[in-house]
């Protein structure tokens, strides 16, 4: 019962107010938002409303004990048990703080950013963006954020145009997504000139409040080319290093991928179309090794091929922080790398079916083709005459 004089209500005292009927798995899910960090202050006060007047405390008693107007608490009170959780966070029309700027304003920052650049610029900026439109930076940041963009970043593509595109990108996602029975299917390429790079200075530990610091030059100490197969299935990965990137170095790797995988199981390489892989000699030694079937991607599409997904891996946990004084320093953290992810394989699984991947290009074709026409067409080979 509310605890007020009687004369507040004209001599009649007021009626006591039920315990609000709370379900354990609602109140389970109001205290999990009470701890949490994120949950707006408004939310958390009609949840704190809502578990008081559930425990069966008055009105007047919730009020005073949160400091709020007792109208509140039966407002809070009823709307919960009419609409239950929903009702905590919803936002009743016309409440909130109005926005600054209208849409119009909205839309001329949007298409400024989209449509144009500073001039002698390649990009905008926050402020050169404010500055121009007459608002805060922190508003054009705001307004970038809420339509995703980001004209500070770019990152890098290259559409094939290769004349046999969709037949050898049928070819390998079908190797991914349906293999061959009884068959084996590596990933085979080389990442060449690996530099074994040393820092000038020793670089300074990670610790609290700082980040792990090199120096931003450095010492060129030689090469070295890693020839890689990558076994779809389980992750594992074959390497040897070469100091050169000839087909002499490929016939050796592909000899030691026999020896890694015995047997008469036919193994199914994944290649691009670099020289060395079509060399008269490479031909002649897999026309003695029927077991080796190749199946290459479409220029410009190195991509497709999963042994570069691993690559990254190499370059990002061991190679691009790391200090070598010589090559065989480099080549025995390569080979320390290899070891230790053998220990725990990680198979790289490809999702992307045929037709969404030509759906991409497509829409990525007509955007180059509108920038510049005939810049996705098949490139042609020049003849012989032309070319004499």
């Amino acid at each position: 019962m509310d605890n007020l004089s009687g004369s507040a209500y004209g001599g009649i005292m007021p009626a006591a107010v039920p315990a609000l009927s709370l379900s354990v798995t609602d109140r389970d899910q109001i205290e999990r938002w009470l701890c949490a960090q994120n949950t707006p202050q408004q939310v958390a006060l009609r949840s704190r409303i809502v578990l008081a007047a559930a425990a069966g405390q008055s009105d007047s008693a919730i009020a005073a004990d949160l400091a709020i107007n007792r109208k509140t608490v039966m407002l809070w009170r009823a709307r919960f048990a009419a609409q239950g959780l929903t009702s905590l966070w919803a936002i009743a029309p016309g409440r909130g703080r109005k926005a600054t700027y209208d849409g119009a304003k909205i839309k001329a920052i949007v298409d400024t950013t989209l449509q144009t650049r500073p001039e002698g610029m390649t990009h905008w900026s926050c402020r050169r963006m404010a500055a121009r439109q007459g608002v805060s930076k922190s508003t054009v940041s705001t307004i970038w954020r809420s339509h995703h963009l980001q004209p500070h970043r770019v990152t890098r593509f290259k559409l094939s145009r290769d004349p046999h595109f969709l037949e050898k990108l049928t070819d390998v996602v079908g190797l991914y997504l349906n293999p061959p029975q009884q068959a084996l299917v590596l990933c085979v390429d080389e990442k060449s000139q690996i530099q074994a790079l040393d820092r000038t200075q020793p670089g300074l530990p990670l610790k609290k409040g700082r980040c792990g610091t090199m120096t931003h030059d450095y010492k060129r100490n030689g090469t070295t080319t890693l020839f890689a197969a990558l076994e779809v299935l389980e992750g594992r990965v074959v390497g040897q290093c070469y100091e050169r990137h000839r087909h002499q170095e490929f016939v050796k790797f592909l000899r030691t991928l026999e020896h890694e995988f015995p047997g008469t199981v036919p193994l199914h390489l994944v290649l691009d179309n670099y020289g060395t892989h079509t060399h008269p000699t490479v031909r002649a030694w897999l026309a003695r090794h029927p077991r080796f079937v190749l199946h290459f991607v479409p220029t410009s599409s190195s991509w497709l091929n999963l042994i570069e997904r691993w690559f990254g891996e190499l370059t990002g946990k061991r190679v691009r922080r790391g200090s070598f004084a010589n090559v065989d320093e480099l080549q025995q953290a390569i080979q320390e790398f290899l070891a230790a992810w053998n220990e725990h394989p990680k198979p790289f699984v490809w999702t992307a079916t045929v037709q969404r991947i030509q759906e991409k290009l497509a829409r990525c074709r007509q955007t180059l083709e509108q920038i510049q026409p005939g810049s996705t067409q098949p490139r042609r080979r020049r003849s012989n005459a032309l070319s004499s």
